[in-house]
């Protein structure tokens, strides 16, 4: 096996390692905050002290941050992961962050002598653990075929969308959707709530009809109980629609939902739930629709 190394720890970062490590890779890591890395290093990861140190020990470098300051953080610089890139090696990147940002890094592995793909992932904690992401692949299909194994340790499903970028884009094409499918659902739970179904009855109504998709099964019912550990927060999706909109942009192409939504979620992070899970939406359509009935 092809040794491995991982920068960014966090949520899904520590989920994937957990599942690469007890798929027998070797794997070495790097976090800002090594506390959160204490249980993966009693599991078998090699702990190392710089994002570099990681890319210099792994034949395949792959990393997870939260955004584009945190990508930049880990990548430059003489501690940086390009600063431990040589010839042969791979480096992998899952955040979701600007396509550009992705292309402008591509050139710069690529000045390394190393190759590169970016590979974000749909799916979230429970489809870590369960093994199920889709994972979609921007770069070269060569380098592809050798990150496969690697990839198919935490994944069901692996799509090679086109070159460095073209997966990116594809994340935030579907991640833009998400906040939308949410809100109007909770206008539909709104409004048989209050035209008197119990809140409880009126989401296992929606959610077993047409409309339901996936990502609204596993996230709607927070609004009847919040999970203790946040997924994906309302600050995060802002982030992701943020890209969603400054990509619209670039193209040519009308967001006109999205901008409705990014306000939302604006509204969400101005009353200070930024850091609960988007399903705070609900919160938000709530509290538009008292406004209007005053």
């Amino acid at each position: 096996m092809a040794k491995l190394g991982f920068v960014g720890l966090g949520l899904m970062g520590s989920r994937i390692v957990k599942r690469l490590l007890d798929a027998g890779h070797q794997v070495s890591g790097y976090n800002r905050t090594r506390a959160k890395a204490e249980a993966l290093i009693q599991s078998g990861l090699q702990w190392q002290d710089s994002p570099k140190a990681v890319a210099e020990a792994a034949d395949i470098t792959l990393s997870m941050v939260t955004d584009t300051a945190a990508l930049s953080s880990v990548t430059e610089g003489p501690d940086g992961i390009l600063a431990g890139l040589s010839p042969g090696k791979i480096y992998v990147d899952m955040s979701t962050v600007s396509p550009r940002l992705t292309r402008d890094l591509a050139r710069g592995v690529s000045a390394t002598g190393a190759d590169m793909l970016d590979a974000p992932v749909s799916g979230s904690v429970s489809a870590v653990e369960a093994g199920t992401l889709i994972i979609y692949a921007g770069g070269k299909a060569d380098v592809l075929e050798k990150v496969r194994p690697v990839f198919e340790s935490f994944s069901q499903k692996i799509i090679h969308v086109g070159g460095n970028g073209q997966a990116i884009a594809t994340k935030i094409a579907i991640n833009l959707s998400l906040p939308i499918q949410l809100i109007g659902l909770f206008e539909g739970v709104l409004i048989a709530e209050r035209s008197g179904v119990p809140r409880a009855a009126a989401l296992d109504a929606l959610l077993n009809s047409v409309m339901a998709s996936p990502a609204i099964k596993y996230r709607a019912p927070f609004i009847l109980k919040m999970p203790e550990e946040v997924w994906f927060s309302a600050s995060m999706m802002q982030k992701d629609l943020d890209i969603a909109l400054e990509l619209g942009e670039e193209l040519g192409v009308s967001l006109r939902t999205v901008e409705l939504a990014n306000e939302m979620l604006g509204k969400a992070v101005e009353m200070g739930l930024g850091a609960q899970d988007f399903a705070v939406l609900f919160n938000i359509v709530e509290q538009m629709s008292a406004k209007s009935e005053a």
